[in-house]
């Protein structure tokens, strides 16, 4: 355990209702090895390269010129309009920070009391393991802190080497899953499923795998033949798995997502429903 353990940090939530059971303090960790369609935060994909087009465009003047690879920012100044995000040319933000373990335990300290977990997301969280062991390892030997789940939110494209150094100090992990299919994810991710699918299997079975998300995006995955396919592969898992249906939204996403439409709550309960015949009990919409 390395309290000065450093991680590449987009933002923190200190209360969360959305990223796991309970109150949740959550870490968005910089960098992502999807590209995916639907990306929600898509400026948590890449790292800033120091372009310095948003520093002109900032209305704040929080932004200026620094003597690294990335803007200065004066937070102070900073409204949060987004602006800087809009314009990137490279899905990144000037606004993420170096963060060490003992920092982000500090900021989780005072409000510990009231919370039920922390909540490590990205980005792909797992392309920094260290950093997650390390910080997850802390929270377990703090008598203030240890009361707290540890949860990691993942896309699933970790080896299980991966897995297996976070385990020891992991409570659970949420795998997303955007098809079943080989070709739908690599239309809707830019990359293979097959990792994905064994994190899915892995953790099962090290009774690590809190639950699956699968998210519906029409016109790509919301088939009720895909969820008929989805559902029979996961059975051979775990009828037991917890399953979160989650529809499709617009807000932060590209405009290469924008022919997109939302799923109705007709087209999510169906899907819902062909899960809960399939014999799992255990289904959410959100």
């Amino acid at each position: 355990m390395n309290v000065d353990r450093r991680g590449h940090l987009n933002k923190y939530l200190p209360f969360s209702l959305v990223d796991g059971p309970g109150n949740r303090f959550v870490l968005f960790l910089q960098g992502c090895n999807f590209d995916c369609v639907v990306c929600h935060n898509p400026y948590t994909i890449d790292e800033c390269n120091g372009c310095n087009i948003c520093v002109d465009l900032c209305p704040d003047s929080a932004l200026t010129l620094g003597t690294s690879t990335k803007p200065d920012v004066n937070h102070f100044a900073c409204t949060d309009c987004d602006i800087c995000i809009e314009v990137c040319p490279i899905d990144s933000t000037p606004l993420s920070s170096y963060v060490t373990v003992g920092d982000m335990l500090d900021k989780i300290r005072p409000t510990a009391p009231f919370l039920s977990g922390i909540t490590v997301s990205g980005g792909e969280a797992t392309l920094q393991p260290e950093f997650i062991r390390d910080l997850f390892a802390a929270i377990k030997n703090d008598p203030d802190l240890n009361h707290l789940t540890t949860l990691v939110d993942s896309n699933g494209s970790a080896a299980p080497a991966v897995w297996d150094m976070l385990a020891p100090v992991m409570d659970g992990a949420m795998i997303d899953l955007k098809a079943l299919d080989a070709d739908t994810h690599l239309r809707m991710t830019a990359q293979a499923n097959g990792s994905v699918l064994a994190s899915i299997r892995y953790l099962a079975g090290l009774d690590l795998l809190h639950e699956v998300r699968l998210l519906i995006a029409p016109g790509l995955n919301d088939s009720i033949e895909t969820a008929s396919k989805t559902a029979d592969w996961l059975r051979t898992i775990d009828e037991s798995l917890t399953l979160k249906i989650i529809g499709f939204r617009k807000n932060g996403t590209r405009p290469v997502a924008s022919h997109i439409v939302e799923p109705d709550a007709e087209m999510l309960t169906g899907i819902a429903n062909t899960y809960r015949a399939a014999g799992f009990s255990d289904v959410l919409i959100i």
